[in-house]
């Protein structure tokens, strides 16, 4: 049973695989903006997490965080073919993207795999921060099937791991984290349609009130 259940991180690549492609459909539409800054740092950080993980042994259960590296890398040559895709990057995107590249560098002067993978973490957990905002502030700009796919394709890891170590799990968890963080931060104006809607009216009400 057990080796049937780790055939599911197959299963989550393709998943994944196929929300990227929407994703991709809707930024050639012109419908979303990836942050390029994010999508490029996206696809470093998570193929050096793949590498590090199998150097330390991880094997197949590594493959959702390498179609974490994969699928960014499609949807930023995706983000050059309309212009209308494109989305405005300010210091505060390149300086992520900085801090980003910094702890690449770090990963690179250690050479351990475990300490790695925290670099790893860190270099895309930086480069989220700018889309993970342009999400909670425009989230009509952004297309949440690619990370609800990604959420499920970071939870096939669980499934497929043999022995449970630091740098089999680290990665993966830190994926559904971020995945959900972005989920809610699309999805939190129509879960919470009603508060949006009161506190439109207030604001209304109160310019009306100044003027």
């Amino acid at each position: 049973m057990a080796q049937y259940l780790q055939h599911l991180v197959f299963v989550g690549a393709i998943v994944q695989l196929a929300g990227i492609i929407s994703y991709i459909k809707e930024t050639l539409k012109g419908n979303t903006k990836p942050n390029k800054v994010t999508w490029l740092l996206w696809t470093v950080a998570p193929l050096i997490a793949t590498f590090a993980a199998i150097a330390d042994g991880v094997r197949w259960s590594v493959l959702p965080v390498f179609m974490s590296g994969f699928g960014p890398l499609l949807v930023l040559l995706a983000s050059f073919v309309n212009k209308k895709s494109y989305w405005k990057l300010e210091k505060f995107d390149y300086l992520c993207g900085l801090c980003s590249i910094l702890a690449l560098v770090l990963w690179g002067i250690t050479k351990e795999p475990v300490i790695a993978i925290i670099f790893a973490i860190a270099s895309d957990a930086f480069a989220a921060v700018p889309t993970l905002m342009k999400s909670w502030k425009y989230s009509e700009t952004e297309t949440a099937d690619a990370y609800t796919t990604g959420l499920f394709n970071s939870l096939t890891s669980f499934v497929a791991i043999k022995m449970w170590s630091f740098a089999a799990i680290a990665f993966p968890v830190y994926l559904v984290m971020i995945n959900s963080s972005l989920i809610l931060a699309i999805y939190r104006k129509r879960i919470f349609k009603k508060e949006f809607a009161a506190k439109e009216k207030e604001n209304v009400s109160q310019n009306q009130n100044l003027s």
